[in-house]
This record gives C-alpha cells, sequence and structure tokens, in this order.
C-alpha cells in the first residue's frame, strides 16, 4: 500500500450498488467486504429529484448486520429533513443531502450531527463550490457529483477544477472530498491528483472481466499512486 503525501486522507472505495442483482442485495454486500472496500454506498433516489426509484430505509437497513462495512446514504430526494431519521436509524453513518434540495441547510446538516452520523453534501455538476462556504465548520463529506444524478453508467463529467476549489475551502477542516460519476481506471488518477479521498464507483467496479476483487484493487492501487 502506497502512504498517502503528507495532509492527505487515505483512500476510500466507496462502491454504489445500482448495478447489483437487487434480488441478492445481501450477498453482493458481502462480496464488496469480501473484495476490500471501504464502505456501501447507498444512492437514495425518490423518482422526483431524479427519475429513479431506489432504495428505501427498510431495504437497507435489511442487510446492516450481514456486513461490517460502514453505510453511508446520499439522498437524491426533494424533502431530505423528513428522511434523515430513518436512513440513520436504518443503520447509515453518514447521510449526504443535495445543497439543491435543501431550504436550511445549516439547520438540516445540523440536525444529521445530533442523529450521531457525519453530514455530508452533495454539490450537481452545476452547483458552484461557494454554496458550503457557510456551511464548511458542518461537513463531514463534499460530494462532488462528475455526472448528473439519477442514473448509473454515465460518461464522466471533467470537473477536476472543481474537486480542486473544494479541497482549496476545505483546506484544515476535517472533511473529505467525494467524487462520484464515471469513476473508474481511467478517471480515478484525476481526481484523486485534484484532492479526492474517497470515491464512489458502480459500473466500473462490476464489469471488470477479472472481477470485483480485482477491480477495487486496481483502483486503490491508481488512487494511491496519484496521491504520493
Amino acid at each position: 500500500m502506497t502512504p498517502p503525501a503528507a495532509g492527505r486522507r487515505p483512500v476510500k472505495i466507496a462502491p454504489s450498488v445500482l448495478p447489483v442483482d437487487f434480488a441478492r442485495l445481501g450477498e453482493e454486500c458481502q462480496a464488496l467486504e469480501k473484495a476490500g472496500v471501504d464502505l456501501v454506498h447507498w444512492d437514495v433516489m425518490d423518482g422526483v429529484f431524479v427519475p429513479n426509484l431506489t432504495f428505501g430505509p427498510d431495504v437497507i437497513a435489511s442487510t446492516r448486520s450481514l456486513v461490517d462495512l460502514e453505510f453511508e446514504a446520499h439522498l437524491m430526494v426533494v424533502e431530505p429533513d423528513r428522511l434523515v431519521d430513518r436512513y440513520v436509524e436504518a443503520g447509515c453513518s453518514t447521510v449526504l443531502v443535495h445543497a439543491e434540495a435543501c431550504d436550511h441547510l445549516h439547520r438540516t446538516l445540523g440536525h444529521i450531527a445530533e442523529l450521531g452520523a457525519t453530514p455530508g453534501v452533495a454539490l450537481n455538476p452545476h452547483t458552484p463550490v461557494s454554496v458550503v462556504r457557510h456551511v464548511r465548520d458542518l461537513l463531514g463529506v463534499l460530494l462532488v457529483m462528475t455526472v448528473n444524478p439519477g442514473f448509473g453508467g454515465q460518461a464522466y463529467i471533467p470537473l477536476e477544477d472543481k474537486v480542486a476549489e473544494a479541497a482549496d475551502l476545505l483546506a484544515g477542516t476535517d472533511c473529505s472530498i467525494e467524487v462520484d460519476g464515471g469513476i473508474g481506471p481511467s478517471t480515478v488518477a484525476a481526481v484523486v491528483a485534484a484532492g479526492a479521498d474517497r470515491l464512489v464507483s458502480g459500473s466500473a467496479l462490476f464489469r471488470d472481466p477479472e472481477g470485483l476483487e480485482h477491480a477495487v484493487a486496481d483502483l486503490r492501487a491508481r488512487a494511491e499512486a496519484a496521491q504520493a
């Protein structure tokens, strides 16, 4: 394992479970744990904020006891304040809300922290990093979307400058910078070099012809090399 450069957090691999067989969610989570991932990223979609409809809290809770991995909920929903408690109760230790969906972002993040979870904010590709400037002290994770949310398997939007801007804004804080969208072998080095340390990857991991364990190890190696 390549140690990160001074001041950099170790890379965490956070696979999205969107590409898996939903009829085998528990087994798929166990396979991810065996492959060496750091956490499971649950893309929660409500059919309103984004077109698709995915994981309710009861579905996530049904898999919680099967693995020791951290769970994070990425709430792509129009009224996240109504759902935050349920996803923490389901076992998600990080909850990410979209800045675009929150009328009172400071209040929402404070509530997540009061529940004992790590508060996070996700930003759509068009949303400037500056919207979190005045809540930076509350953030545990800032997620920069490098696709438009709502579907897996989309092409990466090159937003390394936005990732770097986020890294500058959050320098000196205890906040991870996560990137989600089109992350795979050909894109991971650029986002990590720009400042990301938490990587959401879905299709690229599951379609590796050499298997999931190879995909995770390869992604981690490329990320760590970019950090060195």
